[in-house]
């Protein structure tokens, strides 16, 4: 089913919170291109337009129109947990949220980064993987049930490094690097768990996530399901070891030397093969059997367009639409000022007098999964680490959270707005422009 821009929620559910109006004069003023009339049989399909590249190359999009707001998005109303009950809503970073077609029926899922009770955010330690399932986008949004495989555990957490007894000879569940751990006494209680992404493929489903930056190893791993999509979930062979692909330089300076890999990982399936995604710029396919990748090292990388200097990109994920390959990635838009006294909107790398601002989402796009990709452009403000997807009306949708640590979002008067389940419709500029924005106001 090829996705369309004319399917419409039956209700909404409408944000709290929503973002006001950016001031005036904050980017270049530049003359913007008319919708595109594109024939589809005997009809005229009528395309919203790409909005021209901002120069030079790096500069953020940061007009209203690319916010999620209350015309165009929503937070999903998810089951509470005992841990939310405070809160009255599921605190949650990473959002994930993607529609599958199980025994002939959709089937939506949400997975995410949660945090434990009594903990500000998602470490030194956190609760583990949960998952909400929903016949619709409308709802319920119920927690997975779980009860049947761990009767006495939280219902619907599906994996944690807490589940480590449950390890059986030739079955691993949590492998030695993934365990809960105490340190000398400067966190504590440490092990944490990030970004999961989930995934019905060929029948099977598998969860890709990452183990964050207080684990003793910290990089990407994938579980398949033994059974539905509440589990019981297995380590696959490739993880049990150590995260997917290479040590590489990064992180904070706690972890130790040789300890950080590749983060954030996700899985992209075409056809019966599939291919993990690694950050924030190398691939590699799967075996046919799905226990590994290969090759495991010397990972080719995508072939994109780098920003000038190139700034710490976040959460990788690749979708296709309209036969086009749609590279997203995490990217702080940092303020600072121009010589003329103006703000300046940015892609730009830490620096004295940079602020961070806003967590976009920035895409580039290919005939090809590899690439060449073209030319970034901001997708969504504020919508960072996310990923894409179609309801089972053919409907666009990304989603999103509102990255509580710093920025736009951390300031006092809207932290307690932030770490949602948010979802916000999209809309495709046709096979010409052939991108993907978040929903923008009626064009004229």
């Amino acid at each position: 089913m090829e996705p369309t821009n004319s399917s419409h929620l039956r209700r909404r559910v409408l944000l709290t919170g929503a973002a006001g109006a950016l001031a005036a004069g904050a980017l270049p003023q530049l003359a913007e291109s008319g919708p595109r009339l594109a024939a589809a049989g005997n009809a005229r399909t009528v395309y919203p337009p790409n909005w021209p590249d901002l120069e030079p190359y790096g500069l953020a999009d940061t007009r209203d129109d690319l916010w999620p707001r209350e015309d165009n998005s929503h937070i999903l109303p998810l089951e509470l947990r005992p841990q939310d009950a405070e809160l009255g809503r599921v605190w949650m970073r990473d959002t994930y949220v993607n529609c599958f077609e199980v025994d002939g029926a959709p089937l939506y899922v949400a997975t995410g980064t949660t945090r434990a009770p009594g903990l500000e955010a998602a470490g030194p330690w956190n609760d583990g993987l949960f998952v909400w399932t929903s016949p619709s986008m409308d709802g319920p949004w119920q927690l997975a049930d779980t009860t049947g495989i761990r009767p006495d555990a939280e219902k619907g957490k599906v994996w944690s490094p807490e589940f480590v007894g449950e390890n059986r000879p030739g079955r691993t569940v949590v492998a030695p690097w993934q365990e809960h751990w105490e340190d000398d006494g400067e966190f504590g209680k440490r092990g944490n768990v990030w970004a999961p992404e989930l995934h019905y493929f060929r029948g099977s489903w598998y969860m890709v996530a990452c183990m964050g930056d207080h684990s003793r190893l910290v990089g990407t791993f994938m579980l398949v399901s033994e059974g539905d999509v509440a589990g019981p979930y297995r380590l696959v062979e490739g993880s049990l070891e150590s995260p997917f692909g290479e040590v590489v330089e990064g992180g904070p300076e706690f972890i130790e030397p040789g300890a950080y890999f590749h983060i954030d990982g996700g899985l992209y399936s075409e056809g019966d093969e599939a291919w993990l995604v690694l950050h924030n710029h190398v691939y590699a396919k799967f075996r046919a059997d799905m226990e590994d990748i290969v090759p495991t090292t010397g990972l080719p990388p995508f072939a994109q367009q780098p920003y000038e200097p190139e700034p710490y990109l976040e959460g990788a994920y690749v979708f296709k639409h309209g036969g086009k390959y749609f590279l997203l990635h995490a990217a702080w838009d940092r303020t600072s000022t121009n010589a003329d006294g103006s703000t300046r909107y940015a892609y730009d790398p830490p620096a004295d007098g940079r602020t961070q601002y806003q967590y976009d989402a920035v895409v580039a796009v290919a005939d090809r999964f590899e690439g060449p990709y073209s030319s970034r452009y901001t997708a969504g403000v504020g919508a960072g680490h996310n990923n894409m997807f179609e309801d089972h009306e053919g409907g666009l949708w990304a989603t999103f959270f509102r990255n509580p640590a710093h920025g736009y979002w951390a300031d006092p008067s809207r932290v307690a707005d932030a770490a949602v389940a948010g979802v916000v419709r999209l809309e495709w500029t046709g096979p010409e422009g052939n991108r993907l924005y978040v929903k923008r106001r009626d064009q004229e």
